[in-house]
């Protein structure tokens, strides 16, 4: 049965998403001690290289991660498919690898199956799991409680943004940098900043569209897949997310007059190269929307000032949040109880 919500009631879905920048500050609080102990762990014994698994939200998250320890860590990352375990039954040999594991129920057969071929395969099994009780977390070497507290919308927002800061964690305590460290630190505060910048403007034109791109490059992909979903899994809105290097490879054929972009940016080495994407795709005609200021012929997405690039993706989800609840509402849509979808899903 659909739960009915009294009139002038926000979804559940925001008031979740607005409890993230509080959510993280506990992980931050309750997890630091855990994310240092490991942090040093891997310094004295670094691996070879590094395994995710996870789906939905939780792989976005990854990508984030992949990013961030390919670009701070120089190990390889590679996300390896739950059903090489748990369909196929294939045997992995992990010897040295470290094997991250992202969950919110951490409940899923295919995945539970994958984390044990992998410490069969003789990897560090890491955990980042918001359900601290559950299966997952009692197979790990390391389980590091996501803290986003109980999430009932099927739209995961609070939980999403705790896996991004899981993974920004873990590389800030495995690397040991100050500046990161600090931008760590910080994260509460600027999501709270993030929390306050208003993107409807920006989206509700999508009301009557049919399909859209998202993009971003470098550590703000894994925020423009979970975009991507959020129109999909909350809007019923078709979109796919593209790395803004990868979309001018064939996907560049459907842009044209008014087609909807939103593109995400960071103030990193790949910001230059996506603007000049972006600035390729307006002069298509297309109509977008970008966290990139001063370009002309696009829609301003507010964003946060001098902010770090490591911490520029969340903040965008954040804000992103915020907003996107109200496209759903207006393409009469109830956000909280997206069709054919539960909050835990089960796969094999």
């Amino acid at each position: 049965m659909t739960e009915q919500k009294l009139p002038g009631t926000l979804p559940l879905m925001a008031t979740e998403a607005a409890e993230a920048p509080a959510a993280v500050a506990r992980q931050i609080e309750r997890c630091g001690a855990g994310f240092a102990e490991l942090g040093e762990q891997l310094r004295r014994q670094p691996p070879r290289f590094v395994v995710t698994c996870a789906r939905g939200s939780s792989d976005h998250a990854s990508a984030y991660g992949k990013y961030l320890i390919e670009t701070r860590m120089g190990r390889a990352v590679a996300s390896i498919g739950p059903s090489i375990a748990s369909v196929y039954g294939g045997r992995l040999s992990l010897e040295g690898a470290l094997f991250v594991a992202v969950s919110q129920s951490g409940r899923s057969p295919d995945l539970l199956r994958l984390a044990e071929a992998a410490k069969a395969g003789g990897a560090l099994v890491v955990g980042f799991v918001n359900a601290a009780g559950s299966p997952l977390a009692g197979l790990c070497d390391h389980c590091l409680p996501l803290s986003a507290g109980p999430e009932r919308s099927v739209a995961a927002t609070k939980s999403c943004i705790a896996s991004f800061a899981a993974y920004l964690q873990l590389v800030a305590h495995w690397q040991g940098d100050p500046a990161l460290k600090a931008t760590l630190a910080a994260l509460p505060e600027t999501l709270e900043a993030a929390r306050a910048l208003d993107w409807q403007p920006a989206l509700m034109p999508l009301a009557d569209a049919r399909s859209l791109y998202v993009l971003g490059r470098g550590v703000g992909f894994g925020a423009a897949l979970e975009m991507a979903l959020k129109f999909k899994e909350t809007c019923r809105l078709h979109a796919e997310a593209f790395s803004a290097a990868e979309v001018v490879h064939g996907p560049l054929a459907l842009a044209g007059p008014g087609f909807p972009v939103l593109a995400l940016t960071q103030a990193d080495a790949a910001e230059p190269h996506t603007r000049a994407v972006v600035e390729r795709i307006v002069g298509l005609g297309a109509a977008v929307a970008t966290t990139e200021s001063g370009l002309a012929g696009t829609t301003p997405l507010p964003s946060l000032r001098n902010l770090a690039p490591e911490a520029a993706p969340l903040a965008a989800l954040q804000s992103f949040y915020g907003a996107v609840y109200e496209l759903a509402l207006a393409r009469g849509i109830d956000p909280d109880s997206p069709p054919n979808l539960a909050k835990v899903t089960k796969t094999v």
